[in-house]
């Protein structure tokens, strides 16, 4: 739950935009549908597109908040100096997990503008403008894994856990 004097998160508020049209492009679709029993087909591509932009942001929020995967009932049995080993391993495996899907989505861009050119099939809008959001959005999520790593190492601190 958000604090009343937390500061303004481009994140959160880009995350709000891109549910909020996704919701309404749906709404529409489904209002045409029944009323004009007709459907527009680009709500599908549109939708699905956004879809991956916000799973992007999400999951750096994620990590942020500490919702993401984790052994916590092994991580419990360490020694508070192999924690700290384990929070810093953890946050670096992700990173690069997440590093290596940039450069693959990268290189797939790469390849849309020199080699294939390839279009959508509803809107026809070049298919690397729905690529790019990936690495643009995943530095939202480089902040989240670096969020949630520094808060767990502070709290160690503060417990005294050297």
């Amino acid at each position: 739950m958000a604090q009343p004097n937390q500061r303004f998160r481009i994140d959160h508020w880009i995350v709000a935009i891109l549910l909020f049209t996704m919701a309404t492009i749906a709404f529409v679709n489904i209002l045409s549908r029944y009323l004009f029993h007709f459907s527009f087909a680009a709500t599908e591509e549109i939708t699905i597109n956004l879809f991956v932009w916000v799973t992007v942001i999400g999951s750096g929020l994620a990590f942020e908040r500490g919702g993401q995967l984790g052994m916590t009932t092994l991580y419990n049995l360490f020694p508070k100096k192999f924690k700290k080993f384990a929070i810093v391993f953890s946050a670096a495996l992700s990173a690069v997990l997440f590093l290596l899907v940039d450069i693959y989505m990268i290189q797939a861009i790469y390849e849309e503008l020199t080699l294939f050119n390839a279009t959508s099939a509803a809107l026809g809008i070049p298919v690397w403008i729905y690529y790019i959001g990936v690495p643009i959005f995943s530095v939202f999520l480089f902040a989240g894994i670096y969020r949630d790593a520094a808060v767990k190492l502070d709290e160690m601190e503060r417990e005294g856990g050297n």
